[in-house]
Order: structure tokens, then C-alpha cells, then sequence
């Protein structure tokens, strides 16, 4: 799977020689079988939530493909919340530190995951950046994952709750075309509306049918590039989140 499409296995992966023999024929097939990668990292997440858990913090994790406004999203979360909650993120790209950069501008804390040929993050990786950022007195944890619609939807990474953004410019068949990703997110952010008159080819109603269709079940909010009416409700969705994991922690 990921080895094929340029991911680094890491150290959760074990390879285990597997000897065949068809039916009929007088030789041995050696399959090489990579075990227990997705087992492992199950193990590590556990520990990252047990640990979010146990401080209380909300942890969030956002997907899309590259440039969908991930990171224009969390410096706009971040100033509608001054004063009012504590955030951090974990920012996840192959190279560079340019995100984090943008997100400690906003007066932040932010630790960049330079994952060199890995499509995603893995729970692994969240661990070891939990070693830089305290969380106490964090509310909000953000975890900005590689973009990419396909690796990082099959890694769990310890967080409560996974956001998939769909942007305008993308065109409304993505939920079709990578449904595992979208299925698997508690929430949908549609951004870039205001493209829309500019891109005929995209259709909201077409982007929410194909969203149902593919088995997602949670929230579908509209967002602008400068966040419009759907963004209040974005912060209310956050604010619901983050009282129910006070609850819990209670």
C-alpha cells in the first residue's frame, strides 16, 4: 500500500517471508508479507488519546488535498479564539517548515513534522512531537496532516475528531473518487465557496449527494476563503467539541 506510493514504513513495520505452493506446480512462491504496520500505530494512538485524555485537550485532525485552506483555516480559527482558548498544532508536510511558520505568526505554539517521503502522518510521529508541546493549559490541539485524500485517512493518530476539506476548486466528484477519506471524517468543511460563480463545474448539492452516498454521516459546513456565514457555525461545531470533552474529562 504505502510503500507503493513513496510512504516510509517506519519502525512499526515487521516483514515476514511467506512460502506458497500452487497447486499443480513443483516450485515455491516467496511472498514477502508486511505485518502488524496498522496494529502498531493502533497501539501508539491509544497511548496519544490516553494522554490527550489526561489533559483534557480536544485533539483535531485535518486532512484535505493540498491547498484547500487547512492552514488559512487555522489562523483564522486561531484569531476568532484569542482570549478565549489555547491552541497548538502539529503542522505535517514532506519538507519545509513554511505552515508551522505562518501558525507561530499567529502567536501559537506549532511543531512542524517534516515527514521527508511520507504521504501522511503517522501516530508515531504525533507522539514524538508531543515531546516539544506541552499541553497544559492547551485546549485545542490541531494536527494539520499531509495533503494528500488517500494514506493519511487510514492512519489513526490518537486525535477525538477527524475534518475533511473539500475546496470548490477540487471539483464536487472528490468524495466519489476517494470515499475511505470522506466516510471516515466526522465533519466536511466546503471551502472557497465564493468561487463558486467563477466554477460552474462545481455544484454544492452535487458535492453533499456524493458525500451521503459514499457513507458520511457527520456535519457539512460552508466556508468562504475569508470564512463568510458558514464560519460561525464552524466555531460553534468547536465549541460543542470541546465542552463534551471537558464533560468527559470531568
Amino acid at each position: 500500500m504505502c510503500r507503493d506510493c513513496g510512504c516510509s514504513l517506519g519502525p512499526a513495520a515487521t516483514r515476514a517471508p511467506f512460502a506458497a505452493q500452487p497447486a499443480g506446480k513443483g516450485h515455491i512462491e516467496s511472498i514477502e508479507v508486511i505485518t502488524a504496520i496498522l496494529d502498531e500505530n493502533d497501539r501508539v494512538a491509544a497511548h496519544n488519546r490516553t494522554h490527550f485524555d489526561g489533559h483534557g485537550v480536544l485533539a483535531v485532525n485535518l486532512m484535505s488535498s493540498p491547498g484547500s485552506g487547512k492552514t488559512s483555516l487555522l489562523e483564522a480559527t486561531i484569531k476568532a479564539f484569542a482570549g478565549e482558548l489555547k491552541i497548538a498544532v502539529i503542522e505535517g508536510d514532506l519538507a519545509t517548515e513554511n505552515d508551522a511558520a505562518r501558525i507561530r505568526a499567529c502567536g501559537v505554539p506549532a511543531i512542524q513534522i517534516t515527514t521527508g517521503n511520507a504521504c501522511h502522518l503517522d501516530a508515531q510521529m504525533v507522539h514524538d512531537a508531543l515531546h516539544s508541546l506541552p499541553l497544559d493549559g492547551i485546549d485545542v490541539l490541531f494536527v494539520e496532516n499531509v495533503g494528500n485524500l488517500v494514506c493519511p485517512a487510514s492512519f489513526d493518530l490518537g486525535v477525538h475528531r477527524n475534518l475533511t476539506l473539500l475546496s470548490v476548486p477540487e471539483g464536487d466528484d472528490k468524495p466519489a473518487k476517494y470515499p475511505v477519506m470522506f466516510r471516515g471524517a466526522d465533519l466536511t468543511l466546503i471551502t472557497k465557496v465564493d468561487l463558486l460563480p467563477h466554477i460552474e463545474e462545481f455544484s454544492v448539492a452535487r458535492a453533499r449527494d456524493s458525500l451521503r452516498q459514499v457513507g458520511f454521516r457527520g456535519d457539512i459546513i460552508e466556508l468562504t476563503r475569508r470564512g463568510g456565514p458558514g464560519f460561525e457555525a464552524w466555531l460553534g461545531w468547536l465549541r460543542s467539541e470541546i465542552a463534551a470533552r471537558r464533560a468527559a474529562a470531568a
